[in-house]
């Protein structure tokens, strides 16, 4: 079979998958809409444990994914299930999927044992410095993913501030954020906004994550090669196209930035977000989805 070929059985394989989520979701607000047409609040909630149900039933089930063994795949399979609008009366939902490993997931700038990795830190300190940032930003972050200690020994006053912040990892961007006005009150400093973070971190208790270098951000490449903007830029266009080091050019200095940092071309999990809008009501679902295990994680819940 020739590669146009298999190009178009991945494309209509796709077709197929945003046409079962298609018929799968509508289906289902259908169903609610009947059965709790009085109760509006009640109503919004129930239509987005719907709407998350059957979202997850899809993926779980659908012989697409099943069928992605390649980077190739993935990236044709993403490229035509970006975004998947639906509506139905007065209710509009858009389902957004992306790869889940294209930034850097910040908890890995510790071990399993609380352990600073002094290569990632030092990594993030060269970023940081670019955007003016004051390199005790990142004791402060490390102090959020280390735990409690008995002995108080952390790097910032943060927890004195804010004694009932989480402090095994930093779980989401809204947590980043309570961070964030921490430093900027406590330096005055306002540099962070310098940084978009939505687009450099992500949040999860797995440090054992690779960055897909097929879908790795603009942020992400400056993070872990240490270049300059236009560099990171000329990088993140190649998207799909990387099969090995060779196709990415990079400089002796350039690979051993990299190699402190895990990094694969072909990583199976996919960045889901589930937005649901009824009159004013409106809520967000965000999760990453394990192809191969079959597997939410990660939920966050904005209603």
């Amino acid at each position: 079979m020739n590669r146009y070929s298999k190009n178009a059985i991945a494309l209509l394989v796709t077709v197929l998958f945003v046409m079962a989520i298609t018929v799968a979701v509508g289906i289902g607000l259908k169903q609610v809409k009947e059965a709790s047409h009085h109760v509006e609040n009640e109503n919004f909630m129930i239509q987005t444990s719907v709407i998350l149900e059957d979202v997850m039933q899809i993926l779980k089930t659908s012989q697409q994914l099943n069928d992605i063994n390649s980077s190739e795949d993935f990236f044709i399979f993403l490229s035509q299930t970006s975004f998947i609008p639906l509506q139905s009366n007065d209710i509009r939902v858009n389902i957004e999927l992306n790869s889940a490993r294209s930034k850097f997931n910040v908890n890995a700038l510790v071990d399993s044992n609380t352990t600073a990795d002094k290569n990632k830190v030092e990594a993030l300190k060269v970023y940081l410095n670019k955007q003016m940032v004051n390199s005790e930003y990142v004791g402060i972050l490390l102090d959020n993913m280390g735990g409690i200690k008995e002995d108080l020994s952390y790097n910032s006053a943060i927890f004195n501030e804010k004694p009932y912040l989480f402090r095994d990892y930093i779980a989401s961007l809204r947590h980043l954020n309570e961070i964030n006005s921490f430093y900027e009150k406590t330096y005055h400093d306002n540099s962070l906004k310098n940084i978009d973070f939505e687009k450099l971190f992500y949040f999860s208790s797995d440090k054992n994550s690779f960055i897909d270098l097929n879908y790795a951000t603009p942020q992400t490449w400056e993070l872990i090669l240490g270049c300059d903007k236009t560099r990171a830029q000329q990088l993140s266009l190649g998207t799909g196209a990387y099969t090995s080091l060779n196709d990415l050019g990079l400089s002796d200095d350039e690979k051993l930035n990299m190699s402190h940092f895990s990094t694969s071309f072909f990583e199976k999990f996919i960045n889901v977000t589930i937005e649901i809008e009824e009159n004013f009501q409106n809520g967000k679902i965000m999760f990453e989805y394990d192809i191969n295990k079959k597997k939410g994680s990660n939920f966050v819940y904005e209603i």
